[in-house]
């Protein structure tokens, strides 16, 4: 079989399929479109001949490849999610190729004057002379994550068109609404049934992972006090001014704007009020976990300030935790983190080791039992219209796959 031609037309074929998870439904999964494409998948399994996929009704798809050596080896589980972000549509997306990037911009819209700049994108220039899919300026593409289930699908076909290609027990499962931070809500490590696992949602070419954010969100609370403004004197309590006071209480240089690397920060991501009430939204984030504590006091220290300020408790704070970095336990496992660095030197692909300035499934399911660091995918600039992705860096990323499945046949 071709790679590469398996890839890029699953790939093409699943970005059309409208996924957008919705982070303001209240069922699970956030939206039935998703069923859609995980149907596709079990039928398209099935006639690679596993017959055991199957999706079930939280709109998880799970599949097992059995062993086909009698060696002892651990069963190694790849994961990657159906769902597309709620920041931009993922409706009618029109993927295109340029074939034989050279170098310059990319017109992804003419009439609307999007374009795909290496001027505004570097990285572009990494993948001069490849083939590059875009969007057509209107849409996001959806390479987080259709790129890792059509890789993930891909090494099946691989694995079951070569009997010569000795493996332990493979273990798949494609998530809903991971952009919404839900796609292990419903995940069944047991009947999973892997040792350690991998996620298939990571960037640019040579991404490997295992340390990410702890996370919390914090919404605040202001209630105010509306009257007349012509009769305001010493009565009125503007909950928008509070808000804003409180929101000026966070130190500046921990925005996002300003952080990077190992850097955490206090995220505004929503903020809506009237004179009488107020609601703003934080999400927290930091990789250490003293100064993750830290942040989260931090919060309720100002909540505190606030209203001893006014005399009058005006204001709440509601924190709750999300994830943490799974780095603490993927170090007892760490060799799982060294098969996938030998694996992408196997494939001539410069392993490039950084911390997540996020969380994926992997973070959340390391603390479920089940270790599970990150591969790229591919992708850049996810979320959005300049969303792209170079379709040999997919071919290398089903290359990585297939090596970490040969390294441990061969450990």
């Amino acid at each position: 079989m071709n790679i590469e031609n398996s890839v890029k037309e699953r790939f093409l074929r699943y970005v059309k399929i409208d996924t957008q998870s919705d982070d303001s439904s209240q069922t699970n999964p956030s939206t039935q479109k998703q069923f859609v494409l995980a149907n596709i998948l079990v039928e398209e399994l099935h006639k690679l001949g596993i017959l055991n996929a199957k999706v079930n009704e939280k709109c998880y798809v799970t599949a097992t490849l059995e062993a086909n050596t009698n060696q002892k080896l651990p069963a190694i589980g790849f994961i990657a999610h159906l769902d597309t972000s709620p920041d931009m549509s993922g409706e009618n997306v029109c993927p295109q190729i340029v074939e034989n990037y050279d170098g310059g911009n990319i017109i992804l819209d003419q009439e609307n004057e999007i374009i795909l700049s290496p001027t505004d994108f570097p990285e572009l220039l990494l993948y001069v002379n490849q083939a590059i899919i875009t969007t057509n300026g209107k849409t996001l593409l959806g390479a987080d994550d259709k790129a890792g289930v059509a890789e993930i699908m891909t090494v099946l076909e691989v694995l079951c068109n070569n009997s010569s290609i000795k493996h332990g027990k493979i273990c798949i499962c494609f998530t809903p609404d991971e952009e919404i931070g839900q796609g292990a809500d419903f995940f069944d490590v047991a009947a999973f049934g892997a040792d350690y696992a991998y996620t298939l949602d990571g960037g640019r070419l040579g991404e490997l992972e295992y340390e990410n954010f702890n996370a919390a969100q914090a919404q605040i609370s202001v209630q105010g006090r509306n009257v007349h403004p012509g009769t305001a004197l010493s009565t009125m309590v503007n909950a928008i001014e509070i808000a804003m006071e409180f929101h000026n209480l966070l130190p500046i240089i921990q925005k996002p704007q300003f952080t990077t690397a190992y850097e955490g920060f206090f995220h505004l991501h929503t903020f809506n009020g009237t004179v009488e009430n107020a609601e703003i939204h934080y999400i927290i984030r930091d990789h250490d976990m003293n100064l993750f504590e830290t942040k989260k006091h931090f919060i309720t220290e100002a909540v505190a300030f606030i209203n001893k300020k006014y005399g009058k408790n005006l204001v709440k704070a509601d924190i709750k935790n999300q994830y943490f970095n799974m780095k603490e336990k993927i170090e007892d496992v760490f060799f799982i983190v060294e098969n996938a660095k030998k694996a992408m030197q196997m494939a001539n692909v410069e392993p490039i080791i950084q911390p997540i300035r996020g969380g994926t499934d992997g973070a959340r399911l390391s603390f479920m039992g089940l270790p599970t660091p990150n591969i790229f995918t591919g992708g850049h600039n996810y979320h959005g219209k300049y969303e792209f992705i170079p379709i040999p860096s997919m071919v290398k990323a089903v290359e990585v796959v297939l090596n970490i499945i040969k390294i441990v046949q061969l450990t």
